[in-house]
């Protein structure tokens, strides 16, 4: 028997992440998905009824709005790119936890393309949440980054 290999606790974390935003991206797409064949206002008061939600609030109000608002295309198209990135996210937390360097490079240019539109959007509207997602997005980048120069640079 081999010595035991050592599994990157940092490539774990960040594949487990990974992992869980494609599941909820795939979630948020069947969701979307439920509204391209039904009327999608009668869909949203059913949900705002099984979660006991006051239809009458405001933000309830707003979202009804906008739901409405959205064309039967636009809903597709959103759809469609919701299975594509979760599908996407899902490769590389797999990729990750296999350990693959391809998985490595992937993770690294799709994570870091987002930054500048979380910068946009940061910049635009500043809340906590985006200010997260934009720290755990660079953090992601930069860590790999940094693990991929380790493994390329010659042994000392």
């Amino acid at each position: 028997m081999g010595p035991k290999k050592h599994h990157d606790i940092g490539f774990i974390a960040i594949a487990i992440l990974k992992l869980v935003k494609g599941l909820l991206l795939f979630l948020v797409g069947v969701g979307a998905l439920t509204l391209i064949n039904r009327d999608a206002m009668e869909v949203a008061r059913h949900w705002a009824h099984v979660f006991q939600v006051d239809v009458h609030s405001r933000f309830i109000q707003r979202w009804l709005v906008a739901v409405g608002v959205v064309k039967q295309r636009n809903l597709k198209l959103i759809v469609t790119t919701t299975f594509v990135y979760s599908g996407l996210l899902v490769t590389e937390g797999i990729g990750l936890l296999m350990e693959k360097v391809w998985a490595e490079y992937m993770t690294i240019f799709i994570t870091a393309s987002f930054i500048p539109i979380e910068v946009y959007e940061l910049v635009r509207h500043a809340t906590v949440m985006r200010g997260c997602l934009l720290a755990v997005n660079v953090l992601v980048v930069v860590y790999l980054a940094v693990r991929v120069c380790q493994r390329e640079k010659p042994s000392a």
